[in-house]
């Protein structure tokens, strides 16, 4: 069974699509129908692995997401190095719909180890992305990298009410793996994991369901854990001027030029108090109506945002501590980001609440001017933040996409 294909069996597209979130509708007509979700890519086709940009950052969101924090444990140079080729190698391949390594899963010596865990065989490549980014605890004296790291890779600071676990933040080195069925981005992770044993160690990681953005016109909002219609006025991979404004990078080290910068945040929710406030008053948390996604005062989901529109009294429509003024772009100096994170249950607490929330993730040009400012905001003045507690962060330098014959990270290291 060398080299056995996912590809070929198409008919097993996973457990969602890239058109579908949690919850997720393309919303209601006038007449009550329901409208018909905007066709998006195949869901189980294979997804370029190399180009000028990482895939994964502007690819339309797909389904599922397997995130993951790696510690790097070699202290030699050249180990990692050839660790992040073995990666690359892999990552090609995976993404393709094949196996980590050729024959891997049942094609060896039988008295050795598979190559290959196996779960993904016989499923397709179902949209498989993996993004890697380097965090700023691997730029210290080990690898001799203090002088490559950006300026813009910066520690991220304390923010009002944050309450995070150690164990579930910073990292050498993180992998992305998004994929419209949760086994093949599992599967990708853990060969990954695999591969670099000995190497680098797992710190920390996170399931996610239900993307709550979308990256592409091609897709539906979908609905967060709180029922509302999460990232409409979302950056989108159909207008490159606002992408090369705001994600991608064009100063700074050379290895980061083409690349950008992705922040992690877990962010639980505490659902049950939610489940208990009136539909009034989380609209108004919001800004946004439950129902249609539309902003207060207006009457479809993209309707621009009015945020000097207002009702009797002269009182704004649009609260000025709701979730989408502050975080509005006419709030921060014109500042936006792009946001492609996923839903998470990951059990109970013990004491009778569901642990489940936003794993955020969001990827700009620059976090010093445009994720810190909104998040300074937001954790201030955000009254959306009494139902809210960001128990994990993350910040990571996403390089640029590899061109044949290139492996992840050989600019940096180079």
């Amino acid at each position: 069974m060398s080299g056995l294909s996912r590809r070929g069996v198409l008919g097993l597209a996973g457990a969602g699509v890239a058109a579908v979130g949690i919850g997720a509708a393309a919303g209601v007509l006038a007449s009550g129908e329901p409208a018909p979700a905007p066709r998006g890519p195949d869901p189980s086709a294979p997804v370029p692995f190399r180009g000028q940009h990482q895939a994964g950052i502007i690819t339309p969101a797909q389904d599922r997401m397997h995130f993951v924090a790696f510690d790097v444990t070699t202290r030699d140079r050249g180990a990692l190095v050839e660790l992040l080729r073995e990666w690359t190698a892999a990552a090609e391949r995976m993404t393709a719909g094949r196996e980590a390594a050729e024959g891997g899963a049942v094609g060896g010596s039988r008295q050795a180890p598979p190559a290959d865990t196996g779960e993904a065989l016989d499923l397709p490549a179902s949209a498989l992305t993996l993004t890697i980014g380097f965090g700023p605890s691997l730029f210290d004296d080990r690898f001799g990298l203090a002088d490559r790291r950006p300026e813009a890779l910066v520690d991220l600071p304390h923010f009002r009410g944050d309450d995070l676990d150690a164990k579930r933040g910073g990292g050498d080195i993180c992998v992305q793996a998004c994929a419209n069925d949760p086994q093949v981005a599992v599967h990708a992770i853990r060969n990954l994991a695999r591969i670099g044993f000995g190497k680098v160690a797992v710190r920390w990681s996170q399931l996610g369901f239900g993307r709550t953005s979308s990256t592409s016109t091609a897709q539906a909002t979908p609905r967060n854990l709180f029922g509302f219609k999460d990232g409409t006025n979302n950056l989108k991979a159909e207008d490159p001027a606002a992408l090369a404004e705001h994600v991608w990078v064009t100063e700074g080290p050379r290895w980061m030029v083409g690349g950008t910068y992705l922040v992690a945040r877990r962010i639980r929710m505490h659902i049950e108090i939610w489940d208990r406030t009136s539909l009034a008053e989380q609209e108004d948390i919001v800004g946004r109506a439950k129902g249609s996604g539309a902003p207060l005062g207006q009457t479809a989901e993209f309707d621009p945002v009015d945020l000097h529109v207002r009702g009797a009294g002269g009182v704004p429509l649009i609260p000025d501590d709701s979730h989408i003024r502050l975080a509005s772009a006419e709030s921060l100096g014109g500042a936006r980001i792009l946001r492609r994170g996923y839903n998470f249950t990951d059990g109970s607490d013990g004491l009778g609440h569901l642990d489940a929330g936003l794993f955020f993730v969001c990827f700009n040009r620059d976090s010093r001017k445009q994720f810190i400012p909104m998040q300074q905001a937001l954790s201030a003045h955000d009254r959306m933040m009494e139902y809210l507690e960001h128990t994990g962060s993350g910040h990571f330098a996403c390089p640029p996409g590899l061109a044949e014959g290139r492996f992840w990270g050989d600019d940096l290291f180079g």
